[in-house]
């Protein structure tokens, strides 16, 4: 009997080819749209949107599934990513952080409750269109490598799933580049073949974070912005805003304020609350301190002091780096180099080569 695997649709071209593949392979596939969220809870213009969790999204998701003879089915998943996803978004932007929902998702939703869903569906594995390669080391860690088309690799991301998720979980598009993928759709004249793709923050629909904190707090009342100075460094106040959280550490543009050179956020004080900004040599920093740590490669106890790769944001080259383990999930990270603004609340995972270690949250 077939090997039984349950496929997450997003509406895209990457997955319906994820599924294809999978069916080409002999196992018998299931497709599932996750429903994330609701435009009631998102708000801005639905009709200039195009990603997942739309009707259109989902109608062709079951279009592909009719192509490829594979049922297909919408799990509701919208109340836990509100109290997983969208909450703490909203929450770390309160607290001066700049959140990645990416990355707790894919922990918290796709490679938790998706998987649930895939177990009680009887399915030996889920899969996803992710850019990325599963391979279980000689320590026999499961752990994620990156993919071969380094345009769209997208192992900086997954670093918080667990080791259990990685052993029932199938990437078939680590190998092939994002042309082939299209080739392959064109090919079986898939419906997703020529779609667009985004890169954006999935329910903030219209990619204006600033507008959707705003919508967010007017519908629930829980948290008001509190307006301050911002100030230089030197200590001058260049003017005001309207609250720490429309800010973020690097931000350049909509600051408000005039300087004969260009200024950026440095700091985002939320006691006092004051943004902190400087001239762009400021930004630079050799050292951080992570926390929220999930191994995959390695395990800590293998290791407390070693060198990788580092990398801080998503479309950041890694820099070499010490790491030294604070704790079993905290460690410190001292830069070769120093590195542009380094953002509390983003994501930092560490690479061997082409094979994600680990990652965690920058704490500071």
């Amino acid at each position: 009997m077939a090997e039984k695997v349950l496929v997450a649709m997003s509406g895209g071209v990457d997955s319906s080819v994820a599924a294809l593949l999978l069916k080409e392979q002999g196992y018998e596939v299931v497709g599932a749209h996750m429903k994330l969220w609701d435009y009631v809870d998102v708000g801005a213009d639905i009709y200039k949107d195009g990603r997942c969790c739309t009707i259109d999204s989902i109608t062709d998701c079951r279009l592909v599934c009719d192509k490829i003879g594979a049922p297909f089915y919408v799990l509701n998943l919208s109340a836990h990513f509100r109290d997983s996803v969208i909450k703490d978004f909203v929450s770390e932007y309160h607290n001066g952080r700049t959140p990645n929902p990416c990355v707790q998702c894919n922990s918290e939703v796709k490679w938790n409750t998706f998987l649930n869903k895939a177990r009680e569906l009887g399915c030996d594995f889920m899969a996803t269109g992710h850019y990325a390669k599963i391979e279980q080391l000689e320590n026999q860690r499961w752990t994620i490598r990156k993919g071969i088309d380094s345009s769209r690799d997208q192992s900086y991301v997954l670093w918080g799933v667990s080791q259990d998720a990685l052993a029932n979980t199938l990437m078939p598009l680590g190998d092939l580049k994002k042309s082939e993928v299209r080739e392959i759709a064109r090919k079986h004249e898939l419906r997703t073949a020529e779609k667009a793709e985004s890169r954006e923050i999935c329910f903030v629909v219209d990619d204006d974070y600033r507008r959707f904190l705003r919508e967010y707090e007017e519908k629930r009342r829980e948290h008001s912005f509190v307006p301050g100075d911002i100030v230089h460094e030197d200590g001058r106040v260049m003017g005001r805003h309207e609250g720490t959280e429309f800010f973020t550490v690097g931000q350049r543009k909509g600051l408000g304020v005039t300087n004969p050179t260009p200024l950026y956020v440095k700091q985002i004080d939320i006691v006092s609350h004051r943004v902190v900004v400087s001239d762009n040599d400021s930004l630079f920093r050799d050292e951080l301190v992570a926390d929220q740590i999930n191994w995959v490669g390695q395990s800590p106890e293998q290791l407390r002091i070693f060198e990788a790769d580092v990398k801080i944001r998503y479309l950041h080259t890694p820099g070499p780096a010490h790491i030294e383990l604070l704790t079993d999930n905290s460690a410190r990270i001292k830069f070769i180099d120093k590195q542009r603004a380094i953002t509390p609340g983003q994501s930092v995972a560490f690479y061997d080569g082409d094979i994600l270690l680990g990652g965690g949250v920058i704490a500071s």
